[in-house]
């Protein structure tokens, strides 16, 4: 019998927030964490787009020594900012290094490194190239860092599924877990990769929301304005072991991590299919792998992205998925307020939906004015939170990634 999963410790680091609780209450509050950025990109480059949801400057010097925060890059100080909080949340002062895992999401990986180092090699020459700027840059190295803190022998592993890569690196820690490989398994996603040149290719292929005259209300999920996403950062870690570990050692639990499933397009590098079918497999086949129905599910945090093509296909999918109880689900897009952390989104959104079903209160969704006609069935939690229904629940978190990654985890309240 394959034993219960549970959430004991989270953190996060995020635009709207510097830790898991932060960010919580700012989005029960409808706040927004995107602003012009404070930086001269877009005059130097011809840049269309000036804002994005960015993590306080101030977070890093705050909990990092200089040294320690010199060797790390962004994406990798992030994870190990978020990871400290999660594992103090769960009590863990001390573990078994030889059960002790993590499974660690990306999707892009160390930009900022590399891209520093590039100019550094172009105005400097080689010998001013950090030494350490590969182990910086590598896609491994939030996991790495977090590994070496923690002294995780039973595994160190990295996702990279583009913005569903977060989500699969929990799916993946569900499975360690379950089949006792590790006792404890650090999981989550990281990413810092607000730079000239991803913001210039974002877009290029017209990805990118252009509301400059209002950054704050430029991520709108469904509403029928939308006009594309905001780039976010940040990190979020979540802390799974079994029930009955984490009742030997007096844990709090904040829910169960029931399954997850996966599924892929094989429809377009960047455009996901149309009609949501391989979205609606992925749900579907979270739901199978957990022994959920349609109407055990209260809760959705959608993956909702705010573009004209992406939002439609996933509600189409959930409408689908629920059926007659899809107005029993209550739709949170909580991408409206924290922008999109693409490898990082898939963990936040997860620390976001445990924390609804501990809470009972769904998130709302913010900066819609009118909802899309094509966005039909589902029931969007607008401008301020909902409450969910007690007894035993359960909610699915959403992750669609380029290269048509599709990644749901399922959860249940306890």
């Amino acid at each position: 019998m394959t034993p219960k999963v549970v959430v004991t410790g989270i953190g996060a680091v995020t635009p709207l927030g510097a830790t898991a609780d932060a960010t919580w209450q700012a989005t029960l509050a409808g706040e927004s964490g995107v602003h012009t950025m404070d930086n001269d990109w877009s005059e130097k480059y011809g840049l269309a787009v000036d804002f994005a949801a960015q993590v306080d400057p101030q977070v890093v010097p705050e909990n990092l020594k200089r040294v320690q925060a010199k060797r790390l890059d962004p994406s990798s100080q992030f994870a190990l900012i978020s990871a400290r909080e999660a594992m103090a949340d769960a009590g863990l002062e001390e573990t078994d290094p030889d059960r002790t895992a993590v499974s660690w999401a990306t999707g892009i990986g160390g930009v900022w490194t590399l891209l520093d180092a590039w100019d550094t090699l172009q105005e400097e020459g080689p010998r001013r190239v950090m030494p350490l700027t590969v182990p910086m840059l590598m896609p491994n190295g939030p996991a790495a860092a977090i590994g070496m803190e923690f002294k995780a022998r039973a595994g160190v592993q990295t996702m990279v599924s583009a913005c569903a890569s977060s989500t699969e690196s929990l799916g993946h820690a569900y499975d360690v877990v379950a089949n006792g490989h590790a006792d404890i398994v650090i999981a989550g996603g990281s990413e810092a990769a607000i730079h000239p040149i991803t913001i210039a290719s974002f877009n290029s292929m017209q990805a990118l929301s252009r509301r400059t005259d209002s950054p704050e209300t430029a991520s709108r999920p469904y509403d029928v304005d939308r006009d594309g996403f905001v780039m976010g950062e940040g990190a979020g870690t979540l802390i799974l072991e079994t029930e009955e570990h984490a009742k030997a050692r007096g844990a709090t639990i904040y829910a169960e991590v029931s399954s997850w499933g996966i599924s892929n397009d094989a429809y377009h590098i960047t455009g996901g299919e149309p009609g949501g079918q391989y979205a609606l497999r992925a749900m579907q086949s979270a739901l199978d792998n957990a022994e959920l129905s349609p109407a055990d599910i209260k809760h959705v945090n959608a993956h909702a992205t705010s573009t004209p093509v992406g939002d439609i296909p996933e509600s189409l999918a959930i409408s689908e998925l629920l059926g007659s109880h899809v107005g029993d689900a209550l739709v949170s897009a909580t991408k409206s307020m924290t922008g999109h952390l693409l490898g990082g989104t898939g963990a936040v959104e997860s620390i976001l939906t445990v924390k609804a079903l501990q809470t009972r209160t769904a998130p709302p969704t913010i900066n819609i004015d009118e909802v899309d006609p094509e966005v039909v069935g589902i029931n969007i939690v607008r401008d301020t939170p909902a409450e969910l229904p007690a007894g035993d629940i359960a909610a699915i978190s959403n992750s669609f990634g380029f290269g048509g990654h599709n990644a749901v985890v399922a959860f249940k309240s306890l």
